[in-house]
């Protein structure tokens, strides 16, 4: 009796269990059955959802990027020419000054009292010059009539020689009395910034006192190195016209353009860098001398280039490509990637009218079905009419 009793519970307990496992799996392999892929097939992957970009054509610069530093093409220590004392200062300090414009006045009462003894002299020699000419004149009327030896007509002509040629040292004296007269006042000699004055009236300067600076500003150069590697390249956009130069200080200034001019002749070896100078028209005073800048070079140009996102290139063992999305499904496309600036590149490959995929490539493959964001899925409004009908049955 016992025995029948266990036999019966054992019978009980795995009709269960079967039963269990039929409405846990049998109806979700039925369930899965109709609501497989396109066509109703089962396991059939959804399309993934892309967002696309076509690419965009235009000119794109080669760049190449360097810290530089601020340099003026010319400064001026001033110095003065003697030893004298400051009778009276001009400028001040940070002043714009023009080419020739007064700058320093010296105590010139010396040089002048020797300016005006030298031209005494020269009034003295012209004064002797022209009694000896009248001598000279009226001896040769003389010697004509036979009342002078020609002897004496030789020796005025002599005298008048040595006049001549004193006369001449006198006229020299006198410039140079002149030229160390001019050494008391101190012109610009050219137009730039005045720096920081050293001396003031009535101190006493020899020709070893710095007065003060005189810096050209406008125009302006940067000097700054590049390496070796795009010499090839800086040197072929120099043949073919101004290679233009970009220099920023950083911050919200805004960046100057200039023009490179100074290629230097020899490669540093032991840095493996070349060093160039960049001018730019400074009138608005946005670059310093010794300022600190970042120069970006546009060594070539790539006209008409087909520019991508750079965040839709894929780079793996099978290389650089990019995914594009033709007729529902993703394609993948070779490239090369010729030049990238910022968010971009310029690329080879493509023909600029496909539609690149930027987003959701990370889930795609070679043929594999997409739906581009914001389109509505044919497949789910074909679920939800089969759905109704269901119901309405």
């Amino acid at each position: 009796m016992k025995k029948n009793t266990l036999a019966i519970i054992v019978i009980v307990v795995a009709a269960g269990a079967g039963g269990a496992w039929y409405m846990n799996h049998g109806a979700s392999s039925e369930g899965q059955s109709g609501q497989g892929g396109p066509g109703g097939k089962g396991g059939a992957m959804p399309p993934t959802t892309v967002n696309v970009v076509t690419p965009q054509r235009q000119d794109v610069g080669v760049d190449v990027a360097a810290n530089g530093t601020v340099t003026p093409q010319r400064t001026v220590d001033l110095r003065p020419q003697t030893t004298s004392t400051i009778r009276e200062v001009h400028i001040k300090e940070g002043q714009f000054v023009k080419a020739g414009q007064l700058m320093f006045s010296l105590d010139d009462r010396s040089d002048r009292a020797s300016v005006a003894q030298a031209e005494a002299e020269v009034a003295r020699g012209r004064a002797n010059l022209a009694d000896l000419e009248r001598q000279y004149k009226r001896s040769q009327d003389l010697v004509a009539q036979k009342f002078l030896a020609q002897s004496a007509v030789d020796t005025l002509k002599s005298q008048v020689d040595a006049a001549r040629a004193a006369l001449a040292a006198s006229s020299a004296a006198a410039r140079a009395s002149q030229v160390n007269a001019s050494y008391t006042t101190i012109r610009a000699p050219m137009a730039g910034r005045v720096g920081a004055i050293n001396v003031y009236p009535g101190s006493l300067v020899q020709p070893a006192t710095s007065l003060t600076t005189v810096t050209q500003l406008d125009p302006i150069d940067v000097a700054f190195t590049l390496p070796e590697s795009s010499l090839g390249s800086l040197l072929a956009a120099q043949k073919q016209g101004a290679v233009t130069v970009e220099a920023s200080t950083g911050g919200d200034a805004k960046p100057v353009s200039g023009k490179l001019s100074f290629v230097d002749n020899t490669v540093d070896p032991t840095s493996g860098t070349i060093r160039v100078k960049a001018q730019f028209g400074n009138s608005e005073g946005l670059l310093w001398p010794g300022q600190y800048v970042n120069t970006r070079v546009t060594v070539r140009t790539i006209r008409d280039a087909v520019v991508i996102p750079q965040n839709a290139i894929i780079i793996n063992a099978q290389g650089t490509f990019v995914y594009v999305a033709e007729n529902g499904a993703a394609r993948m496309v070779p490239i090369t990637r010729q030049h990238a600036f910022g968010l971009n590149a310029a690329v080879t490959g493509l023909n600029g009218n496909e539609q690149v995929i930027t987003e959701g490539k990370q889930n795609l493959r070679p043929g594999g079905k997409v739906r581009l964001a914001g389109a509505k899925p044919q497949q789910g409004a074909q679920g939800a009419t089969a759905a109704g009908k269901d119901k309405a049955a």
